[in-house]
């Protein structure tokens, strides 16, 4: 073979080399359910201790450096939210968008979900006890690296007037 024919085939071989290469880098996983399993893991006391009661709730979402995070979907939350609530749907989770609701990782972030009520109705329809939102809401808000979450305790129903909420309520 000469010199063209060797050219040839090292361009050749370049070009196999770079394209596994690209094959290989789009087959790697985004995903890491191990990852998330450990971190689960790593907090669940965290996260035990960090369970209020509707009275402290309320208490601490009169300050200031709070935020109060609905993350149910977007038509829920119009449907009816907590006084006060901000809304970043948890399908929405991203650096980029926590960090334009969120002033800073030191704010305190009030979380709550639907299985915090007791009604069973729009916009608050209770999900299975072990899905409920609040618990990978706080994984996630943890992982970004938010660490000074609360979440409420208990569930309420809705015409409790400590809960504070706003909007309406209809049938299932």
């Amino acid at each position: 073979m000469g010199v063209k024919g060797n050219a040839i085939l090292g361009l050749i071989t370049l070009a196999a080399f770079i394209g596994c290469g690209l094959m290989a880098q789009a087959q790697e996983s985004q995903v890491d359910y191990d990852g998330f399993v450990d971190l689960s893991a790593e907090i669940s006391d965290y996260r035990s201790s960090r369970l209020v009661d509707l009275d402290t709730f309320n208490e601490m979402k009169t300050d200031s450096d709070t935020i109060i995070l609905d993350t149910r979907s977007a038509e829920a939350y119009r449907m009816g939210h907590i006084d006060g609530a901000a809304h970043l749907n948890f399908s929405d989770f991203t650096d980029d968008k926590l960090a334009q609701l969120i002033p800073s990782k030191d704010t305190r972030i009030l979380i709550y979900c639907n299985n915090n009520f007791t009604d069973n109705v729009a916009p608050v329809p209770v999900k299975r006890i072990e899905l409920a939102l609040n618990v990978p809401t706080f994984i996630n808000l943890y992982g970004y690296g938010y660490e000074n979450i609360y979440e409420l305790d208990g569930a309420y129903p809705l015409a409790e007037p400590a809960i504070h909420w706003v909007g309406e309520v209809s049938p299932l």
